[in-house]
């Protein structure tokens, strides 16, 4: 049996540009993942098959329209091969939450699979299977911190972020992406996304200045929609955050913090005064 971390994808900053002629939008954005994740087994089987588990597994469908099982699929196609696998996905990461969690378990199969099956598929072969899964999938294939840019094609890694303490909650709504985007009125007249250049490696101090250069176009746009994730940010720069954003396209939202203790703390209090929202201590990973 093989085993796959699918870590969450965090948008430290995401700056939108107007829309592209194929119909996406151009983003920049520095990404990291956390320590934080779903987690998926692979085992040879005669067949495909998925199974799910874990906190928020009951909200996801165990058919072909499962990411995991799409990029099996596709990963089969483009090998040539016909094996089987028995997938098991225990889904830790809130649904449709903003941080990946479908991207990171599809990465993840592509990654787990890879391996189970002795694939030797070229890594440009990988990215072209994870872009035509989803905009996300390419840089969650790395599972590491980047920057990416055009809709998610181009991921370049970069080195020195720090792995500080971070704290995820999320007030348990869904919020669609595709009206968020509607919020934002992005058109393809609009300019490109303001692009940033990563410095290197910097302290905790260093990167909270940095990132206070930045933003999350879409924050704006989706507190409209749902008042609920103002709400999260403020409770994050309450109870000590350094920094707090929310995550893509909502509804989770991240606060930086300078020590695991005052991390916690806040987990606690938040977690008290919202029982019903999902608070969860993490920190930024260093590798996969």
């Amino acid at each position: 049996m093989l085993r796959e971390r699918a870590r969450a994808k965090i948008n430290l900053y995401l700056h939108v540009g107007g829309r592209r002629a194929d119909g996406y939008h151009a983003l920049q954005s520095l990404v990291c993942f956390t320590d934080a994740g779903d987690d998926l087994e692979f085992e040879r089987a005669s067949d495909l098959r998925l199974e799910l588990d874990g906190p928020f597994g009951s909200e996801l469908d165990a058919n072909d329209n499962n990411l995991v099982l799409r990029a099996a699929h596709a990963l089969a196609r483009t090998a040539g091969i016909s094996s089987g696998a028995h997938i098991r996905l225990s889904k830790a990461l809130p649904v449709a939450s903003g941080i990946g969690g479908g991207s990171a378990d599809a990465a993840a199969t592509l990654r787990g699979l890879s391996r189970l099956w002795e694939l030797s598929l070229e890594p440009i072969q990988l990215e072209r299977i994870a872009l035509e899964l989803g905009s996300d999938v390419p840089v969650c294939l790395l599972s590491k911190p980047a920057q990416m840019s055009g809709r998610g094609e181009h991921v370049d890694r970069v080195e020195g972020l720090p792995q500080l303490p971070m704290l995820l909650v999320n007030p348990r709504i869904a919020v669609s992406t595709a009206s968020v985007f509607r919020h934002l009125g992005r058109s393809e007249d609009d300019s490109p996304p303001d692009a940033l250049t990563w410095p290197g490696s910097l302290t905790a101090q260093d990167l909270v200045e940095w990132l206070k250069g930045a933003r999350n176009d879409m924050q704006d746009a989706a507190c409209n929609i749902a008042p609920e994730i103002g709400e999260v940010l403020g409770l994050l720069e309450h109870t000590g955050a350094l920094i707090s954003r929310m995550c893509g396209s909502g509804a989770t939202c991240y606060g930086i913090f300078g020590e695991v203790a005052s991390c916690e703390r806040a987990a606690q209090t938040i977690a008290s005064a919202q029982p019903k929202w999902w608070v969860c201590p993490t920190r930024i990973a260093g590798r996969v």
